[in-house]
């Protein structure tokens, strides 16, 4: 049985699969790079050498990279007892500032793709199967200036709610990760600091956001929200009218814009 990382060279991506190999999980993972899936695989194989790790590319926002990913599965006969869907477009701009392309590349990822494969790796599931998936504290409210990232991350959070109770007699656990930002890369880094105290009490390392999530999931958690502080932010934005919410938001984030691709 393997666990299925998505997004897997990514900084929380390969979190995720390190911390994974610790546990002695045999690995499955994904990304757009071959060379970086090698890399990442020789990385983990040297400092657990019984880890099996298998790796297969695909560009997410592809329909036939996809259903390559798949058929290489389904060929090759892979089962798997945990899918974690990582990977994500974190493009955060107001929208009049997208192209067509850029629009329609974000929902691709963060929306179609992991849908899809989700579907796909599901009829490839062991009998017990936990399905974990990274949405985001962006996700909460609507987020003025943020609209097509922050609608990706609410679909995220809505669909695997419902994907929850659909599949709890199935024998299938499912939980979405909110996560605040993470210092993943130097511009998050930066990033994170340019938002002063709040960027900092909501900032948690991925390694404590991978355990976190992990462990919710083991308990069939509907969400996860790692961090005391968004907890309280979690809690606040939901019962605060959304007029107050959204006014907030719009004035701390009007000037901010972040283009990751």
């Amino acid at each position: 049985m393997y666990t299925f990382i998505s997004g897997a060279t990514g900084g929380l991506g390969k979190t995720y699969a390190n911390i994974c190999a610790e546990k002695g999980y045999d690995l499955f993972l994904t990304a757009r790079s071959a060379d970086r899936l090698a890399n990442l695989k020789k990385e983990i194989t040297d400092k657990h050498p019984n880890i099996t790790v298998e790796y297969f590319p695909c560009e997410l926002t592809d329909d036939a990279s996809r259903r390559a990913l798949i058929k290489h599965i389904e060929d090759k006969g892979f089962k798997f007892d945990r899918i974690i869907n990582v990977a994500g477009a974190d493009i955060q701009k107001p929208f009049l500032a997208y192209t067509p392309e850029k629009a329609v590349f974000q929902i691709r990822v963060n929306c179609e793709a992991t849908l899809l494969l989700t579907l796909g790796l599901l009829k490839n599931r062991a009998e017990k199967t936990e399905v974990l998936t990274v949405g985001s504290m962006s996700g909460v409210s609507p987020m003025p200036y943020f609209a097509i990232y922050s609608a990706s991350k609410t679909f995220l959070e809505s669909f695997f709610t419902s994907l929850h109770y659909e599949l709890k007699s199935e024998g299938v656990k499912v939980t979405t990760v909110l996560p605040g930002g993470m210092p993943t890369r130097p511009d998050l880094i930066e990033e994170i600091k340019k938002q002063g105290i709040g960027g900092k009490l909501s900032s948690k390392p991925p390694e404590f956001v991978v355990k976190k999530s992990l462990k919710a999931v083991k308990k069939n958690r509907i969400i996860c929200v790692p961090g005391a502080f968004n907890k309280f932010l979690y809690f606040v934005m939901k019962i605060l009218p959304k007029r107050i919410v959204l006014k907030f938001i719009a004035r701390r984030w009007k000037h901010f814009s972040k283009d990751a691709f």
